[in-house]
């Protein structure tokens, strides 16, 4: 996902602190002692919301661990302006495998030190499923010598990236040394199997998913964002609807597992990933639709009609880059 600019805390979360400060309680599901040592599963019956204090979790949650399966975690961070950034975590018999970083070196680092309360082994491979600085800002502290797994377009797209920082004069932007060859990389863990798997250009272009068949887990990374408005600065609007219909498709799956948003239960995180879809749907429809009324598209974006939409997370900041995206691709300007 694209940087955030706004730094905007909502109410519902300064009402989660202001609760937790009156009365030191955790939700239910948050006070058993796997919660407590910073893992928890996939909670069940709970609001269906990227939001952290309407879903009733405490910021005091995060970073936490979502075990999926024996080996396998989810890592939930929260990230301005106040919502989930999502990591994959699989341990294997000599090393452990990261699909997608934090925005900072400093949460980076912190993420690998949760790990090894998990593990002593190295991090030995890491899969860049989004090329976007909220998932790569801290890749500078990942240890040398690790095994990398990227898609050509999001390599080039780093590259593009580290140029400009370096023009720039910002940090640096770490460059794998080479991109997976075709649309597909198995790598046997020696505890599981991990599949890297291209379904088509999504949010980012090179949205690369991380596939474990007996688990029947796949990490979609970014182009599945859980209850967050679908946000398109650099996204394939309408392919991004194939991609979404390919992962439902593919066999061997039962859990959904978001870059942005909440881990949820298996049948939930189906249901979900339906619900994004047909976001995806709607915004397409809808930035089409206003695009046939010839309006400017500076008042186009102020007609926009959301609906249910414009109370999921990002809705007013990312409404009007949808529709400018939507026209970009009728128009014939995206990258082919």
């Amino acid at each position: 996902m694209t940087a955030i600019v706004s730094l905007r805390v909502s109410r519902g979360i300064l009402a989660v602190l202001g609760i937790l400060a009156s009365t030191g309680t955790l939700p239910l599901h948050a006070q058993s002692g796997a919660a407590a040592s910073g893992i928890s599963g996939p909670a069940t019956g709970l609001p269906r919301t990227a939001d952290p204090a309407v879903r009733g979790i405490p910021l005091s949650a995060f970073p936490r661990f979502v075990k999926l399966a024996d080996n396998v975690y989810g890592y939930e961070e929260i990230r301005q302006p106040g919502f989930t950034t999502v990591s994959l975590v699989v341990i294997g018999r000599d090393g452990v495998l990261i699909a997608d970083g934090q925005g900072s070196p400093a949460a980076t680092q912190t993420m690998l030190d949760r790990i090894r309360t998990l593990t002593p082994l190295p991090i030995k491979w890491y899969v860049v499923g989004s090329d976007h600085g909220d998932h790569t800002a801290g890749n500078s502290v990942l240890p040398a010598g690790i095994t990398w797994v990227v898609h050509p377009n999001s390599l080039a797209q780093l590259k593009r990236d580290s140029a400009a920082a370096a023009a720039a004069g910002r940090a640096a932007v770490i460059v794998p040394p080479r991109a997976m060859s075709g649309n597909e990389e198995t790598i046997n863990l020696g505890t599981t199997q991990v599949v890297m798997r291209f379904l088509g250009r999504a949010h980012t272009g090179g949205d690369l998913m991380v596939h474990l068949p007996r688990e029947q887990i796949l990490f979609m990374s970014e182009a599945y964002l859980n209850r967050v408005f679908p946000a398109m600065r650099s996204a394939y609007p309408s392919e991004w609807v194939a991609v979404a219909n390919a992962a439902l498709a593919l066999p061997n799956v039962r859990h959904f597992i978001p870059g942005h948003g909440f881990i949820e239960t298996p049948d939930v995180s189906r249901e979900e990933l339906v619900t994004f879809r047909d976001a995806i749907v709607q915004v397409n429809a809808e930035a089409k639709r206003l695009k046939g009324l010839g309006l400017p598209l500076a008042d186009a974006v102020k007609q926009a009609q959301w609906g249910a939409l414009s109370a999921w997370f990002l809705a007013e900041q990312q409404g009007p880059i949808a529709v400018r995206k939507v026209w970009e691709e009728l128009d014939g300007k995206l990258p082919r």
